[in-house]
This record gives structure tokens, sequence and C-alpha cells, in this order.
């Protein structure tokens, strides 16, 4: 799909949607362990090295040596590249976090209060829906990150924030978004129409979005292509980068293979509503007219700082780094899609940097409000470590 966006006070806000039918719950599958497996940059366990190299993020990278965020044996090979790229480059930075005020800093924990009391959310959006209790994956989503974008969403508004998380929470039950397999969605990446590749300077995930590679009719499976992609982007997420870059190229597109206004608003209510501040930049390239008017009719619902985030043409080489930018987006990257290795090796990535994830939730006490830079193998302490500062407390 096109353009996802955020959602903030003001703008218009649509149901939360409704899923294609209810999909039976499944257990969290939880990596349990006593104490987890040192960690690289993302997560990943590795092995103890001699000599301590230089971090990136401030944290250390993972083996093999990336010097661009590749491994030394594809950099060197004349071959494409057919897999994911582990790492941002060295020169890829994410923004330091911005200190909380006092105010806010007391919202978010009046917030966090909130959440704690919750013991059973609605399964569906219906009227008077039957509920089940929270999960483990459900509390290991709520993480302090997560509560902070939820109010930023809302500009604050400690009323408003409650509501949307907690429908968030239930679309995510009613659509079914853990239970997304790679299996499900394969036919629909058979042809590499979004891709997972390489970090933008920001040390931000990107996800290329290819619409001439269209291999299917329009169908519910396709906006849940777009879901189970960017649920991969978020595991694979350096810490301290809570958001992604969409690149989407239309050249050699047509006007069939351009999403329909109604779907293109359902991917909107979706990610505006469900993913907010998760959009870092969106850079457009080779939009063709018969786009435009696509743009001009979802136009009224996209909210307008997230048309800020729009870039139309710009040169990429600016944004991502020409190490880690595919050649037909203007990078030095030879990349040929092939399904039988890429799909494989994407979600073998993700899944390893989840599991990583998992068990350092596990670890540090399976806390609602945990950080996001702890579980996902930065320096920050866990909420137990932290149970000194007010702002870690539970």
């Amino acid at each position: 799909m096109s353009v996802p966006g955020e959602a903030h006070d003001g703008v218009q806000e649509a149901n939360p949607g409704t899923s294609n039918g209810t999909v039976q719950e499944q257990p969290l599958r939880l990596a349990v362990c006593e104490v987890a497996p040192p960690v690289g940059q993302n997560g990943i366990p590795t092995e103890p090295v001699e000599e301590e190299p230089t971090s990136v993020n401030g944290v250390v990278p993972t083996e093999p040596n990336l010097s661009n965020g590749i491994p030394e044996s594809q950099e060197k090979s004349s071959s494409p590249a057919t897999t994911p790229f582990a790492e941002p480059t060295p020169a890829s930075n994410s923004d330091p976090v911005p200190q909380l005020t006092a105010e806010q800093q007391a919202k978010y924990q009046d917030l966090l209060n909130t959440v704690h009391s919750w013991t059973s959310i609605p399964n569906t959006s219906a009227k008077n829906a039957p509920t089940a209790p929270i999960t483990d994956e459900e509390k290991m989503w709520l993480t302090r990150e997560c509560l902070l974008r939820y109010l930023r969403a809302v500009k604050w508004n400690a009323a408003e924030a409650p509501k949307r998380l907690l429908a968030t929470m239930t679309w995510r039950r009613e659509y079914g978004v853990d239970k997304l397999t790679a299996e499900h969605i394969a036919p629909e990446n058979e042809t590499g129409k979004q891709v997972i590749l390489g970090y933008d300077l920001k040390a931000r995930p990107c996800l290329y979005l290819i619409p001439s590679r269209q291999n299917t009719k329009k169908s519910d499976r396709q906006v849940q292509h777009l879901v189970f992609m960017v649920e991969r982007v978020i595991e694979l997420m350096v810490p301290g980068q809570e958001s992604l870059s969409l690149l989407i190229n239309f050249k050699d597109s047509n006007s069939g293979e351009i999403p329909s206004v109604g779907q293109g608003r359902q991917v909107l209510n979706i990610l505006q509503s469900h993913y907010p501040e998760r959009l870092g930049r969106a850079y457009v390239i080779n939009l063709p007219w018969f786009v435009n008017g696509f743009f001009k009719f979802i136009s009224p619902f996209i909210d307008p700082l997230t048309r800020e985030k729009l870039k139309f043409n710009e040169d990429l080489r600016e944004h991502v780094p020409p190490s880690q930018l595919l050649s037909s987006m203007g990078g030095d990257v030879e990349f040929a899609y092939d399904h039988s290795i890429y799909w494989p090796a994407l979600n073998e990535m993700a899944e390893e940097r989840r599991q990583a994830q998992v068990a350092r939730w596990v670890e540090g006490g399976k806390h609602i409000g945990e950080s996001e830079n702890y579980i996902k193998g930065g320096p920050e302490k866990s909420v137990s470590e932290s149970t000194a500062t007010p702002s870690a407390a539970v």
C-alpha cells in the first residue's frame, strides 16, 4: 500500500476496524531463561569477544563485522544482495530521546497506572463484546515508549490516551495481528513488491514499496501484508529508534497497480490509529500523473503532521547511505529479489530478534512499562534495575 501516517488530536479518526474472522488466541512463545544471553545492537544473541568493538547507537554490534551494515563476505562479493542487512552503517545514528517535562512525566505515570488496572480487555470492537484476560504478549507490547507514543499522538490529552490505547489493543485482537503468519502472507510477496532492506541515516529501517511488482488482486490479504511487514520492521528496529522510513518507487507502475481510494483509506485508518508515531519519513519517487488523483482523494484523511513527513522526488542518497540504498532508488546496492531466499531470511532474522527481546523482557521481570531500549539490547536498565527512579515505578 502507499502511505502510512499517524493519528493526532483534531484529526478525523475512523472506527478501529474489524477483522475478517476471529482468530483463536494462542499462548505467547516465551523464550524463558534464567539469564538472557549477551546481545548485540539489535538484541541478537552473540558470543563473547576478546576485544571490545566500536559501538553503534551505544550498543556493541554483532559478529560478523559489518562496516556498512552488510556482512563482509557479501560486501566484497560482486553478486547482488539477496537478504536483509543486519545493521545500520556506523554513520547512521538515531536522534537523542528528549527528556520529559515534569507535566509529561506525571501524565505518563497516570497512564501507566491506568494500564496496570486493566486485567481483561474486549476481544472485538462490538458493543458489549466479550472480554478476556490480558496476555503476556500484550503486556510486553505495553512498553514505556508505547505509552508515550500514544500520549504524543493525542497531544498529551490524558483523557484520550487510554481510550486510544485500549482501542488499539482491541483491534490487535480482532484483526489477529500476532496470528498473521509468514506462510499466510508469502503469496503476496512472491515478486518482492515489499522489501525490508537497510537503514537510513537516522538508523530507521527502510521498507520499500514497489507497486510495479503487484502480483495479486485487491483483497484483505493485501492489507494484512502491509501490517505484517510493519510488524517485522518494528522487530528489526535498533535500540533508541522507534520509527521507520518508507520508500515508494512508482516507476513502471500502472493505474491497475494502485490501491483503490477505499483501500487507501482503510490502510490510513489502521496506520494512523494503531501505529502512531511510527512513520519517520516517507520518500516517494517517480510519481505518475494518475497517482496524483489518488493522493488528492485520500489527502483529507492524512494528518497534517504526516504530510510534512512526505517527501517527493528527493535525492535519496541524502537520506539513506548509498551502501544500503537500492540502485533502483539511486543507491549502490544491487539487489535481486529471490523469494525462496529473501522471505525465509527475513522472517528468521525477525523471529530471532523477537525471541531475544522476549527473553530480556522475561529476565527483566515481565513488566508493563518496560524500556524498549532495554528489551532490544540497548544500554538502558530494565524497570527492575531502575526502581529507585520515579519514572520506572510500576
